[in-house]
């Protein structure tokens, strides 16, 4: 028995390939986003990454649009074969970058090749982006040479709207007022809808999958929606079984290998199940990244990294791992086998062989310099963890604690892993905290501090440039009594010489012209020595202010290293007239800092900045905790 014709609207055709425009459209432009921002999480720089992603990109549709002259008279199924190769290529291209920066590649390979190779998915996907607008506008071409192609819906639409925009342009340019059809009405149609799905493809990025999903879960919606268009077109158009109107008459016809059709139904059902399991799957690819980006901060098979805990609040993620020594000889990294250490995003907060040792330092050390009670105000940034928080109620102070995170600070409030530190200070009395954004408190705040202290993560994104700007530190100086200070941890001018250089002009830059420094103390491998961990640093306007005196304190902390701390002393800011400040509108990226490890890294470090290992001959450490770094020895003559 014949099978009967199933007869369509004529209209219909032109607005499936108008809505595919649309859709390919906003998948692309997408696309183009997901991985702007994924080279910036991977390698910083988000004016550089986006710059050179949309460069790149735009360059590629070009390419693409040129290339597809080439194509056969079998357009159609081309279209088709687009959107099944986008659907692949841009996951795969995803987890290739991915793959790409969690592993050490040889000394041999220039580190620019590396950057070439992480960009090529974009060009991949610009060049099949490119292929689809012409394919688009010679099928959309081609129905409109068909006898009975009628009105469509989207051309009710855009003539509803081309009629106040005539208007408009009379004004300056020369318009037809005839309802005749005009050489420009196709393409303009097309091109319409594809410079509408760009807009919806942002609108759906930024408020939309992003916020909502993830990074990882949006590049599988997308190349899902990739998917379906191609499913979508072939249903409509092609003479196979799988077309629902293959009897019907008409311009456009495709006729596709059942193996590559068969691969889009799977394909597009495995996207299905992963968009269904977003969670999952964010939370595997996340933690596998995470891990290796934790194990590259050691030198090469000596510390395993196992995530046990991965959580995203609005601004950035939590990570709570396991990091286990498995490396030869005894360690010399943390005390134990294991321990527990806690991140947010890519920026080490906690280990437990040093939390206690560093509020210690953060917060006793510079408690010497003031009066312990009501009278001293300090201003706390940051420590959503609570455990500053702890310390400043042993001194009996008032404070203002200021963090924007109240999911960590609500979240760290019942975890058992920072209770043990923090006793529930929370409930401290003399403790007022603000939920919000420390620039915001700064600018509507008019109370003066004896004592401001930075509880902040590390400089290790763009995202956190602002809290290490001249702008913020200038801020910060409006804030202070005729006696305050500043006091924050830093990373070493030995481990990070161009960081620091960019940090001490940036802060000189902003007014504090005198600073001490000093670092905290704590035993580093469990056999009871004493070993230097975190670099600490006050700053002031000038240096008519208060010092470190640690005799008499109440710390046991301070009195138990008061010889370390008895001789600390205001000194000038130094300048580095070879680097130039961070700013706000100026960024200099010299003050972001790397904390992984590379096989080849090789540095001169005297011995006066590190420490020999003894079970790692070749090798040295430098003295610190929250950015233990290992080097080869260059020089043969340093022992």
């Amino acid at each position: 028995m014949k099978r009967p014709s199933l007869r369509f609207p004529r209209f219909a055709t032109q607005s499936l390939l108008h809505f595919e425009a649309l859709l390919v459209s906003l998948c692309s432009f997408a696309y183009e986003l997901v991985y702007s921002e994924l080279l910036t999480v991977m390698y910083g720089g988000a004016v550089v990454q986006y710059g050179l992603t949309i460069g790149l990109f735009f360059c590629s549709l070009g390419l693409g649009s040129f290339l597809v002259r080439q194509f056969a008279d079998q357009q159609y199924s081309n279209f088709f074969r687009a959107e099944l190769y986008l659907a692949v290529v841009a996951p795969v291209g995803f987890i290739f970058v991915f793959w790409l920066n969690g592993i050490t590649l040889p000394s041999a390979i220039p580190p620019i090749l590396e950057q070439v190779a992480a960009r090529l998915p974009v060009v991949v996907i610009g060049v099949l982006s490119g292929f689809e607008l012409p394919l688009l506008l010679s099928m959309v071409e081609a129905e409109s040479e068909s006898p009975d192609s009628g009105a469509t819906p989207t051309r009710w639409l855009l003539t509803a709207v081309s009629r106040p925009g005539r208007r408009i342009l009379s004004v300056l340019f020369h318009t037809d007022s005839s309802s005749e059809t005009t050489d420009y009405e196709t393409y303009s149609t097309v091109l319409a809808m594809d410079y509408l799905g760009g807009l919806a493809g942002a609108f759906v990025f930024v408020f939309g999958l992003y916020p909502r999903l993830g990074l990882i879960p949006t590049v599988f919606v997308l190349a899902f929606l990739n998917g379906i268009a191609a499913l979508g077109f072939a249903a409509r158009f092609s003479d196979r079984r799988w077309g629902l109107y293959r009897s019907e008459s008409r311009q456009v016809v495709t006729r596709e290998r059942k193996a590559l059709f068969l691969a889009c139904v799977l394909i597009t059902g495995g996207y299905a199940g992963v968009v269904v399991n977003h969670d999952s799957v964010d939370e595997q690819l996340s933690e596998y990244y995470l891990s290796n980006l934790i194990e590259q901060e050691h030198p090469p098979e000596t510390v395993d990294a196992t995530i046990t805990e991965h959580e995203t609040t609005q601004y950035q993620q939590l990570v709570k791992y396991e990091r286990e020594w498995t490396g030869d000889g005894s360690n010399r990294v943390f005390p134990s086998q294991n321990e527990t250490c806690f991140r947010l995003d890519t920026a080490i907060q906690l280990c437990e062989s040093w939390a206690e040792s560093y509020h210690r330092g953060l917060v006793d050390v510079p408690m010497t310099m003031y009066a312990n009670s009501p009278e001293t105000d300090v201003l706390l940034v940051g420590g959503g963890d609570w455990i500053a928080a702890d310390r400043l109620r042993n001194h009996s102070v008032s404070v203002d604690h200021v963090d924007i995170d109240g999911e960590f600070m609500d979240k760290a409030r019942t975890d058992p892993y920072f209770r043990q530190y923090h006793n529930d200070a929370y409930e401290y009395d003399r403790l007022t905290t603000y939920e919000m954004d420390i620039y915001r408190y700064l600018q509507q705040s008019q109370t003066e501090y004896d004592l401001i202290l930075l509880d902040l993560p590390g400089a290790t994104n763009d995202d956190l440039l602002p809290l290490y700007s001249t702008e913020f530190y200038s801020l910060l100086n409006t804030h202070l009594a005729e006696d305050g200070a500043v006091a924050t941890w830093g990373y070493s001018e030995y481990a990070y010489p161009e960081h620091h250089q960019t940090y001490m002009e940036t802060v000189r830059d902003a007014g504090f012209r005198s600073y001490q420094s000093y670092r905290s103390h704590y035993d580093a491998t469990g056999d009871g020595s004493d070993n230097l961990g975190e670099q600490f640093y006050i700053f002031a306007p000038d240096d008519e202010r208060p010092t470190i005196t640690p005799s008499g304190n109440t710390s046991e902390y301070v009195t138990t290293h008061k010889t370390e701390y008895a001789d600390t002393d205001w000194r000038p800011t130094p300048r580095y007239e070879n680097r130039q400040p961070n700013s706000v509108f100026h960024p200099n990226r010299h003050i972001i800092i790397d904390t992984t490890y590379s096989n080849d890294d090789w540095q001169v470090v005297s011995p006066v900045r590190a420490v020999v290992s003894r079970d790692r001959p070749g090798w040295c450490q430098t003295a610190t905790n929250r950015e233990t770094r290992w080097y080869r020895i260059q020089s043969r003559n340093y022992r």
